[in-house]
This record gives C-alpha cells, sequence and structure tokens, in this order.
C-alpha cells in the first residue's frame, strides 16, 4: 500500500503538466478536480464516521491547516504551469527541511546540530536548480512557486498534526480540504468561465486519474497502511515519492534535465537523508 501510495503521487505531478499542455487552465483544472475528490472523500469518510464533527477549540488549527492547503493549491497547478515536472519533483523533496525549520521557529523540538548540515545542502541543491532554470526552458518564476509549494505542504504538515492525535485522519482530511477548496474555488471563477473543456478521451482519463489516485484513493491506502507499519516506516516510504516523480516526467514527457539541476537534485536528496538520519518527521495526509 505505502509503495503504490507513492507511485500514485508520483504519477501526479506528470500527469497534471500533461493537463496543461492539452487546454486545462490551472485553476479550472485544481478547482474541478478537488471538488470531485472531495465528493468521494467525503462520502467514503461519512460511510466509515458517521461524523464530521470536531470541538470548537481544534476550529483555529483546522481553518490554518485548510489555508495552507489553498495556498499549496495554488502553488502546485501553477508551478506545473511554469516549470518542467521534473523541476518540481526534485524541489518537492525540500519538504522535510522546511517541516524541520518551522518546528524549530514555533519551538515545536529542538534540532541538533547536524541538523543545519543537512539543510545547507538541501539549500545549495535548491540554488543550484535555481541556476539552472534561469537559463533552460523551466521559469525560474515556476521554480520559486514550487519551493513555496514545498513550504506550504510543511506548514500543513505542522498545523494538521495535533488534529491528528485527536481525531482521525480520514474525518480531519475531509474537513480541511473542505474548507480550502473554498477560496479555491473563488478565485478560480474566471478561469472556469474561459475553460472550454472540449479535450479528448487521453485528457479526461488522465483527469479521472488525477481525481480517484492521487486524491482519493492514496488517502485510503496511505493512512490505512499507517495503522498497520506506523508512520516511521511511512515516512520512509514517502521519501522516493521525488525519485519515481522525476523519472515518469523523464520518461513520459521527455524532459531532460540541465546538469545544475541533476547536481541540485544529488544535494537536496543527500540534505534530505542527513535529516532523516537526525530527527523524524510528522505523517500527513497524501499530496496534491
Amino acid at each position: 500500500m505505502l509503495f503504490g501510495t507513492v507511485l500514485l503521487w508520483s504519477l501526479n505531478i506528470t500527469v497534471t503538466k500533461y493537463m496543461f499542455r492539452h487546454g486545462w487552465l490551472p485553476l479550472a483544472y485544481g478547482t474541478i478536480r478537488y471538488f470531485a475528490a472531495i465528493s468521494l472523500f467525503w462520502g467514503f469518510t461519512y460511510w466509515r464516521e458517521r461524523s464530521f464533527r470536531i470541538e470548537r477549540k481544534d476550529l483555529r488549527l483546522v481553518l490554518l491547516a485548510a489555508s495552507m492547503i489553498f495556498l499549496n493549491q495554488l502553488c502546485f497547478v501553477y508551478a506545473l504551469k511554469l516549470a518542467h515536472a521534473s523541476t518540481v519533483a526534485l524541489l518537492l523533496g525540500t519538504t522535510p527541511i522546511f517541516i524541520g525549520l518551522l518546528s524549530l521557529a514555533l519551538r515545536l523540538e529542538r534540532l541538533p546540530h547536524p541538523f543545519w548540515i543537512g539543510a545547507a545542502v538541501t539549500f545549495l541543491g535548491v540554488a543550484l536548480i535555481g541556476l539552472a532554470n534561469g537559463s533552460v526552458g523551466s521559469s525560474l518564476n515556476g521554480t520559486l512557486i514550487a519551493i513555496g509549494m514545498a513550504f506550504t505542504w510543511a506548514c500543513y504538515t505542522i498545523a494538521i498534526a495535533p488534529l491528528m492525535r485527536r481525531y482521525s485522519p480520514y474525518r480531519i482530511s475531509a474537513i480541511v480540504l473542505a474548507i480550502g477548496w473554498v477560496p479555491l474555488a473563488l478565485v478560480s471563477i474566471p478561469q472556469l468561465g474561459d475553460e472550454h473543456f472540449s479535450f479528448g478521451w487521453k485528457v479526461w482519463l488522465g483527469f479521472g486519474y488525477a481525481v480517484v489516485g492521487p486524491l482519493f484513493l492514496t488517502n485510503i491506502l496511505w493512512f490505512t497502511a499507517i495503522d498497520r507499519v506506523g508512520p516511521a516506516r511511512a515516512s520512509l516510504f514517502g521519501n522516493l515519492q521525488p525519485f519515481f516523480a522525476v523519472f515518469f516526467a523523464l520518461v513520459l514527457l521527455s524532459e531532460t534535465l540541465h546538469p545544475l539541476e541533476i547536481a541540485g537534485g544529488v544535494l537536496i536528496f543527500a540534505g534530505i537523508a542527513l535529516e532523516r538520519v537526525w530527527r523524524k518527521t510528522p505523517i500527513a495526509a497524501p499530496r496534491e
């Protein structure tokens, strides 16, 4: 289940880039996709939980997590619109470092000195990717937005962690996704009016995959697997996502990596490996 979840997440980056190459507008795609997936997940969660109730004292954290999901989805669609899918996949690997830095800033934990070595190595890799994308087809703006995507996901992970200790992950995910969808739908109204929807069957097949696979099915697989094997082992599988996402982008989209991107990717993964040795990262709901 863990390996299947990682593959579904990874392929979604390539599928989303394919959607944008074949006519989908970013915000129209994001809001319709999320609405369809949330509808499925709400039905499943109600069948399982029979309630969406949360305590009033937890509403602030729910709203914070939902706002991070909203910002994360904005970054996700525009990063893939403006940058190569392989570039976005590489930069997604910085998420654990951002989680560590946020945990330190919020005084949630004290990080050992070696953590900063991993952080420095990771951000050096990010700098190399930024330099590469200033000179190749993948937009530098897209690179910066992709970094924002990793940062907002880290914020979401920190915000949702205490809620996961008090409620089932299915209930919290259903509520947070639904609330985060509302501002996404509002900002998407102009693009929804401009979207033509006259796509071929391959695009609609990819859209169906993007709804059912990485948003609906992965929630079920991921949380079921965590119950059986624990978050520590699950996090190790999560580290594989950028590798497979880059592989899918190179093979299915015929993208190429600039030498600086390759060097930057190696440094990012080296930094994450160091970070994983010295600190355990909290587990949140599946990505994108």
